[in-house]
């Protein structure tokens, strides 16, 4: 959602399990708000159990609220990029279903833009040596997760999930970003 005002506005992204991508991007300066949920499929008000049963067509993404005068939406991809792998289809390491599928859920036609922009500057730097399997869609509904899924990294960081995935992308991240994070993450 893009404001013209230059207020506030929204990024959703989908690139394997939802608490990695919160993880990062609430570390992320320009970023007000990282929500993990659900989008891109066709059950409304979908639960965490039938977003795994893989029947609902929805991804787990992350809803990101962020200032266009600290962070564009163009560097907001350029971090999802190097996060995830774009180029594995409904699969993100040991995470398989289409509920792990990279996805760019965009708001208006200015993001789609961008999106495809970036997707073709990703692509011709060769970062990836396979080609970007990454879907763009508008978004049609974000469902907020539930409540134990939102800052589930901040809140269980030593649960063997969260010490072997989640953990290893946000250090990465971190190392990789040190001058684009939050005084508090740093």
């Amino acid at each position: 959602m893009s404001d013209p005002s230059g207020g506030t506005q929204l990024a959703t992204l989908g690139g394997g399990c939802f608490w990695c991508l919160e993880a990062v991007y609430g570390d992320l300066r320009g970023v007000h708000a990282a929500t993990s949920g659900y989008a891109g499929g066709h059950v409304a008000n979908p639960t965490y159990e039938q977003v795994c049963g893989k029947q609902t067509g929805h991804a787990e993404v992350v809803q990101i609220a962020f200032d266009p005068a600290e962070i564009s939406y163009a560097d907001l991809l350029r971090v999802f990029f190097t996060i995830h792998d774009p180029t594995t289809r409904d699969r993100q390491g040991h995470d398989v279903g289409p509920q792990y599928r990279s996805v760019i859920l965009t708001h208006d036609a200015a993001q789609r833009a961008t999106a495809q922009a970036i997707m073709a500057e990703i692509a011709a730097s060769r970062i990836w040596d396979d080609p970007l399997v990454t879907e763009l869609a508008p978004l049609d509904v974000f469902w907020p997760a539930e409540a134990e899924h939102r800052d589930y990294f901040k809140r269980h960081p030593y649960t063997g999930y969260c010490r072997a995935v989640v953990a290893p992308k946000v250090q990465k991240f971190r190392k990789s970003f040190a001058d684009r994070l939050k005084a508090s993450a740093a």
